[in-house]
C-alpha cells in the first residue's frame, strides 16, 4: 500500500482536490493518507462496500475513545445523542422515532412553500452583480429548515452562525479557536432548543418539534437531550450540503455552459443527480473496523479507522464514462453523495426536493446569468463548497 502526502488546507488542494484523488487511485483501492495517518480509499466499489457492511460503523470503539477536554464538554453533551455518531441498538431506536415525525409525506408537502421562497429570494436579487451564497444558496435552506422545525423564521441568522461553527468541528483547519466556538454554539444552540421545546410541549403545533416529542415507537419517546441533537443534526447536516449542493451545482452549470433543458421538468432530477455526483457537498467519511475483515485485499483490524472518499468514489471510470466532466443528461446510477447503508443522510430527500425547485426557479429568473469572477472554493475540506460565488444578471 502506497504512502501519499497532501496537505488538505493547501491552496491548491482547496481549489481542485480531484487531481490528488486521481494519484490515489492509480496507487490502488487503498493508500495511506501521510497528513492524516489514515488508510483511505478512493474506489467506489470499496466505498460502497464499507459504508454498507454492519463491521464497519461511526461509533468510535471503546477502547479507542480519548477523555473529552473540559472545553469541549458542551460539543460532546450533544454529539453523545446524535445518530450520526451512534451505532444500533441506539442508531436504530433514533432513526426509527425520528423517521416517525420526518416523514416523506411531510417533505413532499414542503415543495409549494419552497417554491414560494425560491421565487421570492430570485425576485430579490439585484439587478447588479451580486454573491450567490449569502442571497440565495445559504437563506433558501435555513429557512426551509427554521419553518420545518417551527422555529421562528427570525432565527435564521443566528442558526446558521450556530451551525457553521459547530460544523466547522469536522474541517481540517481545525484549531482550539474553532473548538472553542463550536463549544459555545452547541451550548447556545441546546440551550435555545431546551426552552422551545418545554414550549411546544405547553402548545403543540404542526411542525416537526411537535411530531418530535408526539412520536413514539414500542412504548419509547425520544428524551429531550435526543430530541436538542437531532434538531441540530438536521440543521447542521441539511443546511450545509444542500448550500454546497446548490452553490456547486449553480457554477458547474454555468461554468459547462449547460442547455436550458438540463432544468426542464423531465430532466432537473437527473441535473441534480449529476451535480452531485460531480461536485459533491461532503468529500471524506470515516469508518471504524468493528471486526477483523477484508475488502478488496486490505485486511482490517478491529479499532482500524478508514477514510472513505465519496467525491473520489463518485468519479470512479470503472462505474462513469467520462467521470470528470459534468454532463446533465448522464443516465443516473447510485452515487454516494449522501452516503450508504445504516447513515445513509436523513435529510436527503429535503436537500434533493430544494435543489431540483430551487435550480429552475433561479435560472428562471435570471436567464442570461453568468459568471462575473472565478469562483474560489473555501478551506472547509472535509466539506466541499464556495467561499464566494459572483454572479451578473444576462
Amino acid at each position: 500500500m502506497r504512502c501519499l502526502a497532501q496537505d488538505p488546507t493547501a491552496p491548491g488542494f482547496v481549489q481542485s482536490p480531484y487531481p490528488f484523488y486521481e494519484r490515489a487511485r492509480a496507487a490502488g483501492p487503498f493508500f495511506l493518507w501521510q497528513d492524516y495517518g489514515l488508510v483511505c480509499t478512493p474506489s467506489h466499489a470499496a466505498v460502497s462496500a464499507i459504508l454498507r457492511d454492519r463491521r464497519f460503523g461511526r461509533e468510535t470503539p471503546e477502547d479507542r475513545r480519548a477523555p473529552v477536554p473540559a472545553h469541549l464538554a458542551p460539543f460532546d453533551a450533544v454529539e453523545a445523542h446524535s445518530m450520526l455518531e451512534l451505532e444500533p441498538p441506539r442508531h436504530t431506536r433514533l432513526r426509527n422515532l425520528v423517521l416517525r415525525a420526518f416523514t416523506s409525506r411531510r417533505i413532499a408537502a414542503m415543495a409549494p412553500e419552497i417554491a414560494a421562497l425560491a421565487h421570492a429570494l430570485a425576485e430579490a436579487l439585484p439587478r447588479a452583480e451580486f454573491d450567490l451564497l449569502p442571497a440565495f444558496a445559504q437563506t433558501l435552506p435555513v429557512i426551509v429548515i427554521a419553518r420545518l422545525l417551527g422555529v421562528p423564521e427570525a432565527m435564521a441568522p443566528q442558526l446558521l452562525a450556530w451551525s457553521n461553527a459547530m460544523v466547522a468541528m469536522y474541517q481540517a483547519r481545525r484549531s482550539r479557536a474553532v473548538e472553542d466556538a463550536a463549544a459555545a454554539a452547541a451550548r447556545d444552540f441546546a440551550d435555545f432548543l431546551r426552552g422551545y421545546l418545554e414550549a411546544r410541549r405547553a402548545r403543540p403545533a404542526d411542525d416537526l418539534i411537535t411530531h418530535l416529542i408526539a412520536a413514539e415507537a414500542e412504548g419509547s419517546r425520544l428524551s429531550p437531550d435526543e430530541m436538542i441533537a437531532t434538531c441540530i443534526l438536521l440543521l447542521n447536516a441539511g443546511h450545509e450540503a444542500t448550500v454546497h449542493s446548490l452553490g456547486n451545482g449553480v457554477k458547474a452549470l454555468l461554468e459547462q455552459a449547460a442547455p436550458a433543458a438540463a432544468l426542464a421538468p423531465d430532466a432537473i432530477e437527473g441535473t441534480v443527480e449529476e451535480g452531485l455526483r460531480f461536485d459533491p457537498p461532503l468529500h471524506l467519511f470515516t469508518r471504524w473496523a468493528y471486526a477483523e475483515v477484508e475488502v478488496m485485499g486490505h485486511r482490517f483490524a478491529p479499532g482500524d479507522r478508514v477514510g472513505l472518499l465519496l467525491a473520489a468514489a463518485n468519479r470512479d471510470p470503472g462505474v462513469w464514462e467520462a467521470p470528470a466532466r459534468f454532463n446533465p443528461f448522464r443516465p443516473v446510477r447510485p452515487h454516494v453523495a449522501f452516503g450508504a447503508g445504516l447513515h445513509f443522510c436523513l435529510g436527503a430527500p429535503l436537500a434533493r426536493l430544494e435543489l431540483q425547485i430551487a435550480l429552475p426557479i433561479l435560472f428562471a429568473r435570471l436567464p442570461g446569468l453568468r459568471l462575473a469572477e472565478a469562483p474560489r472554493y473555501a478551506n472547509l475540506y472535509h466539506f466541499r463548497g464556495l467561499e464566494r460565488l459572483v454572479l451578473a444578471p444576462g
